[in-house]
């Protein structure tokens, strides 16, 4: 017997000297695959760029893996308990490893040379998900457990389950169960009850196979399963676990929902950001502050696409998308599945019409609702013809739409369901802080997952007679003055630069003879534009506009600058009408206010160029760099450049009055709905009618919208920047100024107010009935006149008690 145990031991010596060796092989094998403790404690999840508004509301998230990292104190309770119950029971009393389920799967590996189930710990999960690939091999498994055994003992089981829920994959491009949280349910985990996240915590083991969206009804079984073993193990009640095995699934995809809708915005920042930290940008966990406003960005969007669709609605209806009279009694899930194949946006739907009486028409939506379009739903849809003309207004519904039409449908509040077709033409709008040139609002199109084209920054189109108070601006800085006299008539210009004799025109061919230089600025008269650069001369007028940040080289050297013929983009324009608004700075526009790494550290902070209205200054800068001040901002007293001031205050300031009347009699008439004494602006439209603008400001802020179609194509009879553009500009600036105090460009008190004749713009004679008031630079007021009347007995001579004043003002002043 001594003998048969001595055997034994031998044996059972040997054998554990060579499990000894074996295991000292495959260690020796696969030692350099185990990440050193550094590396495990320095573990670097890969997280999306996130892109926020000034006030905190996500507009974007660019990156292959949706993930919120959490930490191990947000884990809810019911979360941690369902995983560790779908998981790993014994998870915080194992050393890392299941010893017998990790003995099955060896002899699994060993007689099959494939893994056939069981055997990985949470642990062993965490140390595949981090440091290996998923290759089903004998190396890659005892790797596994190397690592899991070193994780053991270097960190925590919470920071260890901590790695599993914001590493492991859950479909849908969701990595964590914070991320899993938002693509299905659209919530937090926090917010999630505990049917919801046992339906979640079910995805790791197979996150196709049992996704509640592709799969409901397997998706339903693990999770009661799950539900099931929460109460066998004591974890829930039978209450608890009743309402969670009774609740229907609630999952559908969410993908990425921001916040406010800016696309334009988004994209901008990604390609700036790209150029300087490559792709890594979109794993590095960087969080982007910009400057937008988040309330004047959807007001700024609900304004360009009323706006859009209020010009595609007055030219008519195009037809359907297309006929299919094969859909009309087909079963519900054919004619689903035919509308479904067509694209749409927003909240539209795509319809096939069933049915149609006199006065209204019956759809199916691509949901497979059924809705019912009333008359007033569709009676603006007058056949379209072409950009000038429509055909004879509809008088029943057979007249727009028959049986088999497909087409698309956007919600109404009243209507329910209106006639829609996918406008053509585009429009974008900008907004800036003329302060410091902050970007509030930004929209490069009607649609920006249409087309991502951004027409603020990437189009450049002529601004028209949106243009031409940058050289008044220049007039009045040579010696006009408001009031000076130019010949609005017929001329012929033979300007060498241009290829042949010119003769301008104003538009609708009028011409007004002698005329104020205020009033041809406020009725857009392009006979004064063209006069004035002549005079003033081209190449001087062209170094006058650096002023307002335009590159003279981009500019036509010709006369046809005065009427807007550059090629330049809204945000160019803006920019220069920033001067306006701000009182004479130039300012440099800027969208990113703040980069944070994932550690909260600042890798950008914006430090913007800023009028000085209330800073300190503090250094007088040499090279050509600009002053610096302190200011006192939102988050601080901060150290910025000063905005360097490029128009003289006066001159600035006349040109705003001007344009305060080119919205109190001009072409901008329509903005005087906002009641607002404080607003400026003006019209552009070219000629041939390819673009229409309207820019505007006030003391604070100036806003610019374009319209067009990105082919030229002529917008059509009747259609003007005031009819096209500044309808959305009034939308957006309703609400970006709404509940403001006025705010008035500064006046400088040089400026002389005084009677002039409105015909001669000369100094009012002293009684004249019809004289206007009219504001000078000092220099420029022009001489009194007198009349050569008699003297009354008592001395007293016909001059007004107004005028008496004005004129011992004026003696002295000079």
């Amino acid at each position: 017997m001594s003998k048969v145990l001595k055997i034994l031991f031998f044996l059972g010596l040997l054998g554990a000297i060579s499990v000894a060796g074996v295991t000292y092989a495959i260690y020796y094998n696969v030692k350099d695959k185990i990440p050193t403790v550094a590396e495990l404690k320095d573990i670097e999840l890969r997280i999306p760029l996130r892109i926020y508004t000034a006030d905190n509301k996500l507009i974007g998230e660019f990156g292959e893996q949706r993930r919120t990292p959490i930490n191990y104190a947000e884990i809810p309770p019911n979360l941690e308990n369902a995983i560790l119950a779908a998981e790993d029971t014994n998870f915080y009393h194992h050393p890392g490893v299941d010893i017998l389920g990790l003995a099955r799967a060896v002899v699994q590996l060993i007689t099959t040379g494939q893994k056939q189930g069981g055997g990985s710990t949470i642990t062993m999960q965490v140390a595949r998900n981090y440091f290996l690939s998923f290759e089903q091999t004998f190396t890659r498994k005892f790797t596994e457990i190397f690592i899991a055994l070193k994780m053991e003992r270097e960190l925590s089981k919470h920071e260890i389950l901590e790695l599993y829920v914001n590493k492991i994959y859950l479909g849908k491009r969701s990595y964590g169960f914070e991320a899993a949280a938002q693509v299905y349910y659209g919530k937090t985990l926090a917010e999630l009850d505990l049917a919801q996240l046992a339906m979640i915590a079910g995805l790791p083991k197979a996150p196709s196979r049992y996704n509640p969206v592709v799969n409901p009804s397997r998706a339903l079984i693990r999770r009661n399963w799950i539900l099931q073993r929460l109460l066998t193990l004591g974890m829930i009640d039978k209450e608890s676990y009743q309402t969670a095995v009774e609740a229907p699934i609630t999952a559908k995809n969410h993908g990425v929902a921001p916040d406010v809708e800016a696309g334009y915005v988004s994209e901008m920042v990604r390609a700036e950001l790209h150029d300087t930290f490559g792709d890594d940008l979109y794993n590095a966990g960087m969080t982007v502050y910009t400057t937008i406003d988040s309330g004047k960005q959807k007001a700024a969007n609900a304004a360009i696409f009323r706006g859009v669709l209020n010009y595609d609605m007055r030219h008519g209806y195009r037809g359907s998308i297309e006929t299919r009279t094969d859909l009309v009694d087909a079963p519900l899930d054919e004619q689903v599945k035919g509308l479904k194949k067509i694209a749409t946006f927003e909240d539209w739907q795509t319809a096939l019409i069933i049915s149609t009486t006199d006065t209204t028409a019956d759809a199916r939506l691509a949901n497979g609702d059924r809705a019912t379009l009333s008359w007033d739903a569709l009676k603006w849809a007058k056949p379209y013809l072409d950009e000038n003309s429509q055909g004879e207004e509809p008088k029943i519904v057979p007249d727009i739409l028959v049986p088999g039409d497909i087409v698309r449908l956007r919600p109404d509040e009243k209507l329910g369901w209106i006639l829609a077709q996918k406008p053509t033409v585009q429009s974008a709008l900008i907004s800036l802080n003329s302060t410091d040139g902050s970007i509030q609002a930004l929209v490069g199109g009607f649609n920006f997952y249409e087309n991502k084209f951004n027409r603020i920054t990437q189009s450049k189109r002529q601004p028209g007679s949106n243009f031409k108070p940058f050289i008044y601006a220049s007039a009045l800085d040579r010696g006009y003055t408001a009031a000076s006299i130019i010949n609005d008539a017929p001329v012929v210009f033979n300007d060498a630069n241009l290829a042949s004799a010119w003769r301008p025109t104003n538009d609708g061919g009028k011409f007004y003879g002698p005329t104020r230089l205020r009033q041809a600025l406020y009725r857009s008269q392009n006979i004064v534009s063209v006069r004035l650069l002549d005079d003033l001369g081209v190449r001087p007028t062209l170094n006058y506009l650096r002023r307002f940040g335009f590159n003279p080289d981009e500019l036509p050297h010709n006369l046809s600058l005065s009427l807007g013929s550059a090629n330049l983009s809204p945000l160019q324009i803006a920019t220069g009408y920033a001067v306006f608004s701000n009182g004479g700075y130039q300012v440099q526009p800027y969208l990113i206010d703040k980069v944070v790494s994932r550690d909260q550290e600042v890798l950008f902070q914006a430090n913007p160029i800023t009028v000085c209205r209330t800073c300190t200054q503090l250094e007088n800068t040499q090279d050509g760099k600009p002053q610096m001040g302190l200011f006192n901002t939102t988050d601080g007293v901060r150290n910025l450049p000063i905005a360097p001031q490029v128009l003289d205050p006066e001159v600035n300031y006349i040109i705003y009055d001007i344009m305060r009347d080119v919205i109190k009699y001009g072409t901008g008439r329509r903005a005087r709905v906002l009641n607002r004494d404080d607003i400026a602006g003006k019209t552009g439209t070219t000629n041939d009618g390819r673009d229409a603008w309207f820019s505007g400001f006030n003391g604070d802020i100036v806003t610019s919208v374009w319209s067009g179609f990105d082919n030229s194509t002529p917008l059509g009879r009747g259609e003007w920047g005031g009819s096209v553009s500044l309808p959305p500009w009034i939308d957006y600036m309703r609400y970006a100024l709404n509940e403001t105090e006025s705010s008035f460009v500064h006046k400088p008190s040089s400026l002389v107010t005084v009677r002039i004749d409105p015909k001669t713009g000369e100094r009012a004679l002293p009684g004249q009935k019809d004289a206007l008031f009219e504001i000078f630079r000092k220099k420029n007021v022009p001489p009194q006149r007198k009349l050569d009347l008699p003297t009354l007995d008592n001395g007293a001579s016909n001059e007004s008690q107004e005028e008496k004043q004005e004129n011992s003002a004026l003696e002295n002043l000079f």
